[in-house]
């Protein structure tokens, strides 16, 4: 068996922001396979996550982001559980990438449920109507229609999509990771983004 060395260690740590001994550990769990060490540690951020989801959170930050000399503006609210990781570097800087992913890919809700229902109805109708025009079987119109918009919700939820910055990953993922390594409840609150000329 090939033996854990500082490198391997430090690559991990690069790739997932866990701490040396957690890395160590992946490596020894997955026979120093660097990518199954990644999968292992994101599964184990995903648990840690899971624990940590009912703590309250009084307390966190909003992180405002500008671009395009003025013409787009993102607000972001990070809750977190106290003001020592509120000031943590990693929890800004977190902060600071969903704000410039927002600013990327303008999605329309946190999650599922925050797609307004008219949009949904009416993107609906759009792909039913799409499959009728392809002369697609009536049989089979709604699975179709269901498929797509199942796609345009995943894609329109920010905590769905792929990472701007690492679309291997998405942001429920990079969150994931985050709660994990500070080992507090943390979540995205809420958003506004603002764009000049759009209503």
């Amino acid at each position: 068996m090939t033996t854990i060395n500082a490198e391997m260690v430090k690559q991990l740590r690069e790739k997932t922001g866990a701490g040396i001994m957690d890395c160590k550990q992946a490596l020894s769990e997955c026979d120093v396979d660097i990518d199954k060490a990644v999968d292992f540690l994101r599964k184990k951020g995903l648990a840690t996550a899971a624990k940590r989801a009912g703590r309250a959170m009084m307390e966190g930050i909003i992180h405002s982001y500008i671009h395009m000399g003025g013409k787009l503006g993102v607000m972001v609210e990070i809750g977190c559980e106290t003001d020592f990781v509120a000031k943590n570097e990693d929890f800004q800087e977190f902060a600071k990438n969903i704000s410039m992913h927002i600013a990327a890919t303008n999605p329309l809700g946190i999650k599922a449920e925050d797609v307004p229902e008219e949009v949904i109805k009416k993107e609906r109708e759009i792909y039913s109507a799409q499959a009728l025009e392809m002369g697609k079987p009536e049989n089979m119109i709604d699975k179709i229609t269901e498929g797509k918009l199942n796609k345009f919700i995943k894609e329109s939820c920010l905590l769905n999509q792929a990472y701007v910055r690492d679309p291997k990953i998405t942001i429920t993922d990079l969150l994931n990771e985050l709660i994990a390594k500070i080992g507090e409840n943390i979540t995205i609150k809420r958003f506004a983004r603002f764009q000049i000329g759009e209503s």
